[in-house]
């Protein structure tokens, strides 16, 4: 089963790149996107995705152009779940989750805190409901994969200075204690479990050229539940995919 995550900072800019000729080539059982900016009414490619084989389930945040997340299947889940709950996040999109036979996946959007001292609140805030919620689900869903940007570089080796960003939103202490903390809540990291080299990132800034010298930050997820440990394949960066200022990060699973 292949699995990708990608945010697309805008699907209707993506599109213009040729994203779903990126869509037919890499040939996934399953797409979580971020960040879609739009609702299904506005992307009449729809058409060329349901040729592809994709069934589409779309959570868009309720302000036009902003956030959302969505999943794209081949395979038909038994049940679609649409938030967690949380009025202030699920006003955003940031949460949609598919249920199949035996597994289920999730595509999220974590908060950034890039913009001030209010949005880093509202990102802890999140980050606290997020834990407690994931806390429960694994105890209904074992079989979990927490797919996504999560607005967050867990160590030095996912970001190219760490020194220079140690008081950047992204890199925070506190935002790094929670990451190290979710995965020993029952995750694995299922590129780092695999690749531990450095220099592998999945955003880099529009500014000073940044992903053609490949300063970036590694904070696109697939996050593998510990009852799935043994079905980890093979994971990767797509960082040839140019449809976004982030590229997509793919999981084989057996």
């Amino acid at each position: 089963m292949k699995i990708v995550t990608y945010n697309v900072n805008g699907l209707r800019a993506a599109i213009k790149k040729d994203w779903l000729g990126w869509v037919k080539e890499v040939n996934a059982d399953v797409i979580c996107l971020q960040e879609i900016k739009a609702t299904p009414d506005q992307i009449p490619e729809i058409a060329l995705l349901e040729q592809l084989g994709y069934e589409h389930y779309w959570y868009p945040a309720q302000k036009k152009g902003y956030s959302g997340t969505a999943i794209f299947t081949r395979i038909t889940p038994k049940h679609v779940e649409y938030g967690c709950g949380h009025e202030d996040y699920d006003f955003e999109g940031r949460i949609i989750r598919a249920d199949f036979d035996d597994l289920s996946i999730m595509s999220t959007y974590f908060p950034s805190g890039t913009t001030g001292d209010i949005r880093q609140d509202f990102k802890y805030r999140f980050l606290a409901d997020f834990q407690d919620y994931s806390n429960q689900l694994l105890q209904e869903k074992p079989n979990l994969i927490v797919c996504g940007d999560y607005n967050i570089c867990h160590r030095p080796i996912d970001i190219h200075n760490p020194k220079s960003n140690a008081n950047s939103s992204g890199f925070l202490p506190e935002e790094r204690e929670w990451m190290e903390n979710f995965i020993n809540s029952g995750y694995i990291d299922s590129f780092r479990h695999l690749n531990p080299d450095p220099h592998h990132y999945s955003w880099w800034s529009y500014r000073a050229g940044a992903r053609a010298r490949n300063l970036g930050w590694r904070i696109d997820y697939n996050m593998v539940s510990t009852a799935l440990a043994d079905r980890i394949e093979s994971a990767a960066i797509l960082n040839q995919a140019v449809h976004s200022d982030h590229c997509p990060v793919v999981l084989n699973l057996k």
